[in-house]
């Protein structure tokens, strides 16, 4: 099974695209770590911003969404998404690995990721929010932040998204424009 992880799309219509298109076809499943449609009052408009098309794009997708509502989620946004955008949590069981997804803003330190982690038995621990993408095995435990493929606070910029294969046992992050991995760990 493949996972496709993405976070804090902010209404781009063009990076949801391109992330479907050049990596997400083919996955079973997308994991949205929260901050779909808004771009929030801190962050500058994207260029492709649109937040209809977009949600129309994530209600007309053929791939199972799974969601979790990130801090510039609003009613407004749950109500035209067909996809559940409510819970700031959500934990789910794939192929032998416990998941948990929160956007990040609740839960933002790594200590209290790490102490929600081993709460809940987590093999899997995915938030956003920083738009900073990272990987890393902690304690039985893989975090990961997919970053973001439209407003990075990357220092070099780069828009990204992640790829979690569970029959190959490794997690990717990639560049969003290059196809590049940037990181990549063995689960």
């Amino acid at each position: 099974m493949k996972i496709g992880i993405i976070s804090d799309t902010h209404g781009s219509v063009e990076a949801w695209n391109k992330a479907y298109k050049d990596f997400f076809s083919d996955v079973d499943l997308i994991l949205h770590a929260g901050d779909h449609l808004y771009h929030g009052p801190r962050n500058k408009l994207a260029v492709d911003y649109s937040p209809k098309d977009l949600a129309e794009k994530i209600n007309t997708c053929d791939t199972t969404i799974l969601s979790v509502r990130g801090n510039c989620d609003s009613d407004v946004d749950a109500g035209v998404l067909d996809i559940p955008l409510v819970s700031p949590y959500l934990f789910t069981y794939i192929e032998g690995f416990r998941f948990v997804v929160t956007h990040g803003d609740v839960t933002e330190t790594d200590e209290e990721k790490l102490q929600l982690a081993q709460k809940l038995h987590a093999d899997i621990f995915i938030s956003g929010h920083t738009h900073v993408a990272g990987i890393k095995k902690e304690n039985g435990c893989v975090f990961i932040n997919p970053g973001s493929p439209s407003l990075s606070k990357r220092s070099d910029g780069r828009q990204t998204i992640a790829v979690l294969d569970l029959t190959e046992k490794y997690i990717r992050i990639y560049d969003l424009y290059t196809k590049e991995v940037i990181e990549e760990v063995e689960i």
